[in-house]
């Protein structure tokens, strides 16, 4: 339902009623400053033509329409009054100095001061150091007379920090700024959440270092700088020797203290105008600026091997470590972050093969090394013509049930010579060649052909999710093509589930309509491995999902790191307030079950219920519910 809002005879605006209960208390703040600000335009007016009668009264005499300005001019200041004592966002009213001359209930609890102590301080004395400068700037647009919107912040009387959203207003007399208007919005919460997923998004939570995301984005940017300063950059890819032997013979808890103490010790090795990241598992990612010639290199590589040389104590342990070290050098070339971190990447794998403790820098020579990953590749060509893929599903447990209320599809290679591949050897290959979007649809069209087999073979129903990679998300004829899909297979859309990962949501305008156009189908889409990426929360509530899944690395250590257990916590409230299923996967304990029983996530997967497995395999375990249930 629409209502029209008048104010003096005028239609001011139209308030869309049908909101939910959030979305209106956001539209009441908003319409109410707004009112209040036609109320100060209109007030104006009325004075003004107030002031205009008074004076042309000995040439026109007219005192029934004098009173009845007059009389219209106090009910605008009643409501002007109401609206500005009783609105939930803080207003205060400044001098052309700006210093204040009233403020409201909001206001004062906001900066902790009464109106009578606020009344003649200046406004700029309360602002935080580090946003003096945009709240000079504001005010001074609005001093010439225009209206600023800006991000501020204020520090509270007992010396907490309070974000704003400030909206600046200024009050003229015979076109002349005598004084402004500023509405204030807290917003801290809002920044303390999106700094918190930033942080989940670009940062390690176990070592506290940057992630491999972070570091290719700051090594584009570096790298710029370094070619517009003709200098070159170096980029270091690091392999701790052994460590799947720690973590086997010590246990997981042993592993991630050897990785913390690596990491503050690497930390030692670098400057301010360094880069440090932990790339994943126990590879770690650096990058010098300024390398002038191998000379610097072996600077660099002798303090790594400097810091690693003293042992490690894990507990009583006493613990020797080696890393294996791959490097590129930028050159004049027109090489990019990901050319040259391939690049490192090529040196690195050289670097093992020669044993422990060895370093390589990229030559050319070394390209030789990707001709084995062009044969994949054209043998990957040849298996999506032969058809050599084979669909395994892990199911997913609805975690009050036990039940099976999902299915993941997840694909395999069965090379004719090699034997089963799995997809960490063949995906990323797959991705960097574009194969991905024929062996993408591939996938979609069997595991919609599965579910319906199921379906007609008497099961229960149920959703098969299906992960699309980016390039099949960025296609323009996506959604024809899934169509399509489902019209082949006769699977009714409810039942299938598209997997997007948060990097794929970055161009959002982009995702919001191509989501929205996956929506009309009918289909259900989840976001998939959340928390890795950067969603902020703002545009997450926009997107049409229907679920959001817990990556396996948050899960993996619930039980012992706290950060992690919050990390969860965090995501499964944040998922229900935003009426939105949640499953956590790589769930492989009981204890880590219970946590997530007790912290009300929806759905499981892991291997605690099931590894992925064959369409047979699936089919007993159906059947074995279904005898269950008759039970």
């Amino acid at each position: 339902m629409s209502r029209q809002i008048f104010i003096g005879g005028h239609l001011v605006l139209t308030l869309i009623a049908s909101l939910t209960v959030p979305q209106s208390a956001g539209w009441v703040c908003m319409v109410s400053s707004i009112v209040l600000l036609v109320l100060l335009g209109f007030i104006g007016k009325k004075a003004k033509e107030l002031q205009q009668s008074s004076l042309s009264l000995e040439e026109s005499p007219r005192p029934e329409e004098q009173k009845s300005t007059i009389h219209r001019l106090r009910d605008s200041e009643q409501i002007f009054d109401s609206l500005f004592d009783h609105n939930p966002n803080a207003i205060a009213v400044f001098d052309q100095f700006g210093n204040f001359t009233r403020v409201n209930a909001a206001a004062e609890s906001m900066l902790g001061f009464s109106a009578g102590e606020l009344a003649h301080l200046p406004f700029i004395t309360f602002v935080a150091q580090d946003h003096l400068l945009v709240t000079l700037q504001g005010f001074d647009q609005v001093r010439r007379g225009h209206a600023s919107s800006f991000e501020t912040a204020i520090i509270h009387r007992t010396g907490y920090r309070v974000d704003l959203s400030a909206t600046g207003i200024p009050l003229a007399v015979e076109q002349e700024t005598r004084g402004s208007i500023l509405i204030g919005q807290d917003i801290t919460e809002r920044k303390r959440v999106d700094a918190q997923i930033r942080y989940m998004a670009f940062y390690d939570d176990m070592t506290g270092l940057p992630n491999r995301l972070l570091f290719n984005e700051q090594l584009n940017e570096t790298l710029k700088a370094m070619k517009s300063a003709g200098t070159n950059l170096a980029v270091f890819y690091l392999d701790i020797d052994g460590f799947k032997l720690v973590n086997d013979s010590f246990g997981h808890d042993y592993g991630n203290m050897l990785l913390m103490q690596l990491a503050e010790r690497f930390t030692r090795c670098i400057t301010d105008r360094d880069f440090l990241a932990r790339s994943e598992g126990d590879e770690f990612s650096f990058f010098y600026p300024n390398v002038e010639d191998h000379n610097d290199v072996m600077t660099l590589v002798a303090g790594i091997i400097r810091v690693l040389e003293v042992p490690f104590l894990l507990e009583q342990n006493e613990i020797h470590i080696t890393a294996s070290i791959g490097i590129a050098i930028s050159s004049d070339e027109n090489e990019d972050a990901e050319t040259l971190t391939k690049y490192a990447d090529i040196a690195l794998a050289r670097a093992k093969e020669k044993g422990r403790n060895e370093f390589q820098i990229f030559n050319t020579d070394m390209k030789s090394v990707s001709l084995n990953r062009l044969k994949l590749e054209s043998e990957l060509r040849k298996a999506i013509a032969n058809d050599e893929f084979e669909l395994y599903y892990q199911p997913q447990m609805d975690i009050e049930t036990a039940r099976i209320v999902g299915v993941e599809a997840l694909v395999r290679w069965n090379h004719p010579e090699r034997g089963m591949i799995l997809p960490k050897q063949f995906i990323p290959l797959a991705e960097e060649s574009g194969l991905i979007v024929p062996l993408g649809e591939w996938v979609l069209r069997a595991a919609c052909k599965q579910n319906k087999e199921w379906q007609e073979q008497g099961y229960d129903p149920f959703p098969i999710a299906v992960n699309l990679s980016m390039r099949q998300f960025f296609q323009h004829n996506l959604k024809g093509k899934i169509n399509q899909v489902l019209l082949q297979t006769g699977l009714d859309p409810h039942y299938l589930e598209l997997e997007i990962t948060e990097s794929m949501t970055m161009d959002v305008e982009y995702a919001i309509q191509s989501l929205l156009e996956l929506k009309e189908l009918g289909v259900k889409i989840s976001i998939d491995d959340f928390g890795t990426g950067y969603s902020s929360l703002y545009y997450l509530k926009r997107f049409p999902i229907d679920k959001l899944k817990i990556d396996r690395s948050f899960v993996r250590d619930i039980m012992i790191d706290p950060n992690d257990a919050a990390i969860v916590t965090t995501i499964i409230s944040m998922t229900h307030h935003l009426n939105l299923k949640v499953i956590a996967e790589g769930v492989e304990t009981k204890e880590q079950l219970h946590f997530l029983h007790e912290n009300q996530c929806n759905e499981i997967q892991g291997y605690w219920f099931s590894p992925p497995v064959g369409a047979i395999q699936l089919e007993t375990m159906l059947k074995k519910e279904e005898v269950s249930e008759v039970q």
